[in-house]
């Protein structure tokens, strides 16, 4: 039993070991020759190689073979399964585990390939065999269940492919016996003859046999599992049932069968539906199957056009190529209805479901599947039947009424209809020359929506990706992708060169036209240009523009004038010249009319007194307001000198038109303007760069100037700084830009301090609240923090700035009260900010910046310090955690809050507990510090030279504490090591000890 036993171990362990070397058809034929010798040996090796498969670690033996029923095995195999193990070989991740399910499914079809030629027909092989794999399929165990499941599907699946052959072979054998009996008619005998029709008949009767073991198969396994409750053995059953449809339609494509494909449908998981789908898709392809669909066409159609709104994204996929094989090989299968709903799937953000409803759509409508003959009549000219497919294209898009999703439309039919879409040519004749005999010229509303789709053409040509919402970033072209999207940039370029300046010439007056015109020089390869001797179209093209922006005064329609300008005037093309000396011209122009009707406004205004003329007003000094701008933005790039008077003119004009929201006169409300978030970054930048930055770099480069220049250059820098100042009092930017003013406080405070303080007190003033978090936010930007230490080398200067804060804030604590407690609240949230909490041991990355706040915390009043110190404790759950060096600054935080000795020593005591040896000695220190005796210089020197900073911090709080309690009048000098000893408190309650 041991050697039989390893034996079959080893058969095993072999059939596991040939899945990684593709000798399935060896290993076969060499179970085979076993099968012949014993067969009951070689089926154990099977029934254990797929129980093992399961995952089962159990062994059926030759006595529980012999002896037990099927029934009696499966119970003993599923009590040595290990249920708690949920990992079994069909569903464990990996690339190996993936390649077993395959060679899996491979093996099994081998082996009733091999066995067709001797043992399949045996009736005891196949009976033991499905008879296993039943018995598994009804098991508890999810993985006896999904193995066998497999197994026996793809064992029907190869039965099948038998089935087909031998239905060759039979009528090969009939046609070779016709034969032969023609030949009998001459030569009356013939024992050939004799042995064909044996030979058929045994033919005959192999399908039978075929037959009995699928219907087996059938009923016991899939009719048993395709409800099952795993949705993946849900799913094996209806991706087989569709390939064995798709194999041999003779018995499985009905109705009887097709109903658990359509049941399925409405499966609650979307790997069944989609697996339904797929094998749909596999039936509808192929013309002559389609007849056998009537009955099931008509009762699962709505259902499968319900699809495409699935939830998952490739079921809805799947759905609409479905319904578009339908629709292709099924006459009347969609009505119109149906279809005019599927294509207005082509505006779906979902672009693969998209692609699959503009193939759809372009199946449909834009293609032609008749003869060529038929095809022939609607052609027109050089552009073949591409005008009717674009009237059509044209229609639809008016009649879905999504206006704005043209983009949405032209990358859905991109894929498909690439020809008709890049025949720009044909687009711009349907624009430009007459309609022909008998067709209907375009109305304004299709010319509207070709000149949109021209547009959108141009760009996915030149860009080579969809549009934004549809797929990821832009990617990389491949070669073969980049060579097209080239081509196509040199057919836009060659042929708009031409024909653009004559559409903005016919379309001049109609601004949405206009508007999508002037946007296509931007895909331009310009320099054809000047290769092409084109300059003439140039000239063309730039006085059609420059007749544009004197016709119109549509705000988009003259910044498209302006960006094509931009476009043009690019300094790295040979056109620029000619192109910026146009645009020169065109400014001029404008200027001198622009000066002309602001003489005649300023004379309507003085003597008529007019209210209208504030409708003139308003584009004035929008004039002013952009052209201030341009200069600023010049004067950054060329470091104009005039740029500190440009930048002023503007601060005061904003300034001017944000406060004309206090105006009762209505139109003076027009004026009223905002800068935006980018207007405001843009001017923060540009004080940063000419007002601190500057001085800086003056101090290092170490220039010895003149004494004017230098005077001179500071009342220009104060002059800057003073007027974006006004309008951080103003609020005419956000008050949060101070805290980048604040910061340079102390670096600045000879030249700026007086500025930069009255800004503190003007924003205090208006709102206190905003002010003290914008205190918070100019101290704690330039800390950086690592470890609970900070590393900035400014550290210092940080504090100090702080300290300098906190002494603007005057004696009076009542008036002070609600800005400082709000200091301490939003100091205390960032230095806890990024901590996993005290309770993990995880010291918050900004801890340090409590050194920062207790400056201000004796502006507290007495009350305000309890409130503060109670919202400090909700961030400590835990004080034991907080030993150790790295936690010293909230303890000098939380002493600068404390009213008392009292709370202190408590404090002290919570905060720091020190080892037992560390105790002794402090209280031997204080023993003999009460008896009055003097500290020997030994032991200072210990102390100035000891590692631990904090545990002499300590020392000094204990011995301070201890002063104050005796209320000691005197005492002898004390020498304190003074860089050790860097605690406000400290400093504060040293008393009459002498610092040294």
């Amino acid at each position: 039993n041991i050697l039989f036993c390893w034996g079959i171990s080893c058969f095993v362990q072999c059939l596991f070991t040939v899945f990684s070397h593709n000798l399935f058809q060896s290993v076969v034929d060499d179970w085979i020759e076993v099968y012949h010798q014993d067969r009951d040996v070689a089926l154990l090796d099977l029934i254990n190689f797929f129980i093992q498969c399961s995952g089962c670690q159990g062994l059926v033996t030759a006595e529980m073979f012999q002896s037990l029923r099927n029934s009696e095995v499966m119970q003993k195999m599923t009590e040595t399964f290990d249920e708690n193990n949920e990992d079994y070989p069909l569903i464990k991740p990996g690339p190996y585990w993936k390649k077993f399910k395959a060679n899996f499914c491979e093996f099994t079809a081998v082996l009733i390939q091999q066995c067709q030629y001797s043992i399949l027909y045996d009736s005891y092989l196949m009976d033991t065999v499905i008879s296993l794999l039943t018995g598994l399929a009804d098991s508890r165990v999810r993985a006896f269940r999904h193995t066998s499941t497999l197994a026996a599907m793809k064992l029907l699946t190869a039965l099948v492919s038998v089935n087909l052959n031998l239905d060759v072979t039979r009528c090969n054998a009939e046609r070779l016996c016709e034969v032969e009996k023609t030949r009998i008619s001459v030569k009356r005998l013939n024992h050939r003859l004799d042995q064909l029709e044996r030979k058929r008949k045994k033919v005959g009767e192999k399908p039978l046999e075929i037959e009995n073991m699928m219907n087996a198969i059938f009923k016991g396994t899939f009719l048993q599992r395709y409800r099952d409750v795993i949705p993946e053995i849900r799913a094996i059953c209806i991706e087989e049932i569709g390939i064995w449809m798709k194999m041999y339609p003779d018995t499985f494509l009905n109705d009887s069968y097709l109903k658990y494909i359509g049941w399925m449908l409405y499966d609650k998981h979307p790997e069944v539906r989609l697996k339904c789908l797929l094998g749909l898709q596999g039936i509808y392809n192929r013309k002559e199957l389609v007849s056998n669909m009537d009955l099931f066409t008509s009762r699962f159609k709505d259902r499968i056009v319900s699809m495409t709104l699935d939830k998952d994204h490739e079921v809805a996929v799947q759905a609409m190529k479905l319904l578009m094989l339908m629709s292709q090989n099924c006459e009347d299968a969609l009505s119109s209805t149906d279809c005019e709903t599927l294509f207005q799937f082509v505006y779906t953000t979902h672009r693969p479901l998209a692609v699959a409803a503009g193939e759809f759509l372009y199946k449909r409508l834009l293609s032609y599947q008749g003869t060529e003959e038929e095809v022939l009549p609607k052609r027109r000219g050089k552009f073949g039947a591409n005008p009717s497919y674009m009237r059509k294209l044209i229609t639809f898009f008016l009649e879905s009424e999504l206006h704005k999703h043209v983009t949405y439309l032209v990358d859905s039919l991109w894929d498909w209809a690439a020809s008709l879409l890049k025949d720009w040519e044909c687009m711009t004749t349907l624009l430009l020359e007459d309609a022909e005999e008998g067709e209907v010229a375009l109305s304004d509303a299709q010319e509207s929506a070709l000149i949109e789709i021209i547009l959108v053409t141009v760009r996915e040509a030149a860009e080579g990706h969809p549009p934004v919402g549809r797929g990821a970033a832009k990617k990389i072209l491949p070669a073969k992708e980049k060579k097209i999207q080239l081509e196509d940039c040199t057919k836009i370029t060659e042929h708009f060169i031409v024909v653009l300046p004559q559409l903005l010439a016919k379309y001049s007056a109609d601004a949405e036209k206009v508007v999508n015109l002037l946007q296509i020089p931007q895909y331009y390869d310009l320099d054809v240009y000047s290769t092409g001797r084109l300059e003439k179209h140039l000239d063309a093209l730039l006085k059609v523009v420059k007749g544009i922006v004197a016709e119109h005064s549509d705000m988009d329609v003259l910044e498209a004038c302006s960006r094509a300008y931009c476009v043009l005037c690019n300094e790295e093309l040979a056109i620029h010249r000619s192109a910026d000396l146009a645009r020169t011209r065109l400014i001029d122009e404008l200027v001198d009319k622009l000066n002309e009707l602001l003489d005649d406004c300023w004379h309507e205004v003085c003597v008529i007194g007019s209210r209208n003329t504030w409708n003139m007003i308003l584009p004035a000094l929008q004039c002013t307001y952009f052209a201030l701008l341009w200069q600023l933005r010049s004067a950054v790039e060329r470091s104009s000198s005039k740029v500190g008077q440009t930048f002023m003119i503007l601060c005061d004009l904003l300034l001017i038109l944000s406060h004309q929201a206090s105006s009762d006169d209505e139109a003076a409300g027009f004026l009223l303007y905002l800068p935006s978030t980018s207007l405001q970054s843009k001017m923060l930048l540009f004080i940063q760069d000419h007002v601190f930055r500057e001085e800086e770099e003056e101090i290092k480069a170490g220039q010895q100037k003149k004494e004017g220049y230098k005077l001179n250059e500071l009342h220009r820098r104060r002059s800057l700084l003073a007027v974006y100042c006004k309008l951080i009092v103003f609020a005419v930017v956000e008050v949060a830009a101070a805290a980048e003013i604040y910061k340079h406080y102390m670096k600045t405070y000879n030249d700026f301090g007086d500025i930069i303080k009255e800004t503190l007190s003007r924003t205090r003033h208006n709102n206190k609240i905003q002010s003290a978090k914008t205190l918070i936010l100019s101290d704690s930007t330039p800390i950086e923090i690592e470890g609970g230490c900070s590393v900035d080398l400014s550290f210092t200067n940080i504090k100090e700035l702080a300290r300098r804060f906190s002494l603007t804030f005057g004696w009076d604590q009542v008036k002070s009260r609600e800005s400082v407690a709000m200091i301490h609240k939003e100091g205390i949230e960032f230095a806890f900010q990024g901590a996993a909490g005290v309770e993990g041991k995880c010291l918050p990355p900004n801890l340090s910046f409590l050194l920062i706040i207790s400056e201000f915390s004796n502006k507290l009043l007495k009350p305000d310090k309890k409130l503060v110190y109670g919202y400090l404790q909700r961030y400590i759950t835990e004080p034991m955690s907080c030993r150790g060096d790295e936690w010293h600054p909230l303890v000098c935080y939380s002493n600068s809050l404390l009213a008392n000795e009292d709370e202190e020593r408590s404090v002290i005591t919570s905060l720091r507990e020190r080892s037992p040896t560390s105790r002794s000695k402090t209280s031997s220190f204080k023993r003999k510090l009460s008896n009055g005796m003097k500290i020997p210089s030994s032991y200072y020197i210990w102390l100035a030279e000891s590692s631990v900073k904090m545990d002499f911090l300590m020392y000094c709080i204990e011995i301070l504490q201890y002063i104050g309690h005796c209320r000691l009048a005197s005492l002898n000098p004390i020498l304190f090591p003074s860089d050790l000893l860097f605690s406000s408190f400290t400093r504060e309650r040293l008393g009459p000890v002498i610092w040294v």
